[in-house]
Order: C-alpha cells, then sequence, then structure tokens
C-alpha cells in the first residue's frame, strides 16, 4: 500500500466531521429561522410583558427544533414537574457542557439565564437572548457580577426564574467543581427557593475545544426545591453544600441509567 496516498474518505472521523457540519447548518438555520418569530412576540408584548417572560418562553423552544436538527444527540427531561411556572426560584445545574444549555431549554417553562456578556455579542443569538431578558455578566469583574445579580433580582420580583451555574464554568474532567455563592447569596436574600437541576450525558455531546458533535444521550433531571425562607447569610454554606451534593447524587445516578 501507497503510504503517500490520500486517506481513505470512509473513515469515521471524515463522516463525523460532514455531518457536524450539516448539524451546525442544521442548528444554525433553526435560530435564523426562529428568529422573525421572537422579534414580533417581543415587539406584541413589551407593553404589558415587563419580566419578558412570553418572549423568553417562545425563544426557549428553539432549544427543541436544535436538537431535532442534530442526528447525534438524543436529549430529554425528567423530575419534578413544576407546577406553577410563574412562581420564581433560583435555579441551579451542574454545568458539563455548551449542549447543557440547549438541553436545559427544553423544559416547559421561562426562566431568565445568567450568561457570558460574549454569547450576547453573537448576531441572531445575542439578539434574541437580550430580547429574552437574559442576564449578561462579565467573567472576573466583581462590579459586573455585582450589577448581573441586581438584574437577577428584579427578574424575581417580576415572578419569573433565574438560572445560574453556580460552577462558573463547564467542568474539564466531568467532575463537579466547587460551587460559588452567588446563586445561593441571592437565593436568601430574596427569599426565594433553590430549583436544583442535575444534568448527565452531555459531556460528550460537543467537547470542549471540537467543533464536532459526538453520539449522546443526555438528560436533565430536576430535583425538588430547596426552600429558603427563614435563612440568613449565615446557612449560606450549609445550604450550597446540601444543594451540590443533591445535585452531585442526582448526575451519579443519571450517569448509571444512562451507561
Amino acid at each position: 500500500m501507497d503510504a503517500t496516498a490520500p486517506a481513505s474518505p470512509d473513515r469515521p472521523g471524515f463522516w463525523r466531521s460532514v455531518v457536524s457540519a450539516w448539524a451546525w447548518f442544521g442548528m444554525c438555520s433553526s435560530l435564523a429561522l426562529w428568529f422573525p418569530t421572537v422579534t414580533l412576540v417581543f415587539l406584541a408584548t413589551a407593553l404589558f410583558d415587563r419580566g419578558r417572560y412570553v418572549t423568553g418562553f417562545w425563544f426557549r423552544r428553539v432549544g427543541l427544533a436544535m436538537t431535532a436538527a442534530n442526528p447525534f444527540w438524543s436529549f430529554r427531561c425528567s423530575g419534578e414537574r413544576v407546577k406553577d411556572p410563574r412562581r420564581p426560584y433560583v435555579v441551579v445545574a451542574n454545568h458539563e457542557s455548551f449542549a447543557d444549555i440547549i438541553l436545559i431549554s427544553r423544559l416547559p417553562w421561562e426562566m431568565k439565564w445568567l450568561s457570558k456578556v460574549e454569547l450576547l455579542r453573537i448576531p441572531v443569538l445575542g439578539w434574541m437572548m437580550w430580547m429574552a431578558g437574559d442576564v449578561p455578566v462579565q467573567r472576573r469583574s466583581r462590579t459586573s457580577g455585582a450589577e448581573a445579580l441586581a438584574i437577577c433580582r428584579q427578574r424575581l420580583a417580576r415572578r419569573v426564574s433565574v438560572m445560574i451555574f453556580p460552577e462558573g464554568t463547564r467542568s474539564a474532567t466531568g467532575e463537579l467543581l466547587p460551587f460559588k455563592d452567588g446563586a445561593f447569596r441571592l437565593a436568601i436574600e430574596t427569599g426565594v427557593p433553590i430549583l436544583p437541576l442535575a444534568v448527565a450525558g452531555t459531556g460528550s455531546a460537543l467537547p470542549k475545544h471540537d467543533w464536532r458533535f459526538n453520539r449522546s444521550v443526555a438528560e436533565v433531571r430536576v430535583l425538588p426545591p430547596v426552600e429558603t425562607a427563614g435563612l440568613t447569610l449565615d446557612d449560606l454554606a450549609d445550604l450550597k453544600r446540601r444543594v451540590r451534593e443533591t445535585i452531585q447524587a442526582a448526575r451519579d445516578d443519571l450517569r448509571r441509567s444512562l451507561a
């Protein structure tokens, strides 16, 4: 065999690249096609929906279309049912992959996401995030973090949940990182319950530093709310520990069931 012959196009890596490119095209097309709908909803509801609940709810539905456009992914939701979508929660989840955002967006209620400011600068996606009322934050900036939490308090006061990844970034190893204080301080200071989510299976869906997708069966499980009424900041460390342990146990159980 000639060692200088071109690589065969039927290698798994080649077809993974081809299908990944097609999946990206379908997902980006879903965003572009959904943009006019979100814009119309935003314009129609801006005067009476100050919490931007309706706009955000319709924007988040694009997660269903993006999942359907990706042949590598099989995503599902399970766990507790949120009976009143307008009861505000501070929602927290472990963070394994960019795909977490798409998976969690499939949940059938609206929440405002604390998101890196860079995401809101992306054309089309960022414009819809702005219309939906998501909350930008600049990493490693205390001023930006304080301003973002102030906006989160405003969203909660308007009876809309907020969604925060308390690890602050994706885990590169798959292990649960330490939780930061912000989400738990916010919940205690506002008296709003914590709603924990456990995510499993997304770590392989879109590996960090790789644009190509992998086959992934992933699930988000909604766990029972944790009340914060009556707690003070002296209880912050214990609250954070209890929620982290709850998420870790549920995530480990999901990993076993998905294996």
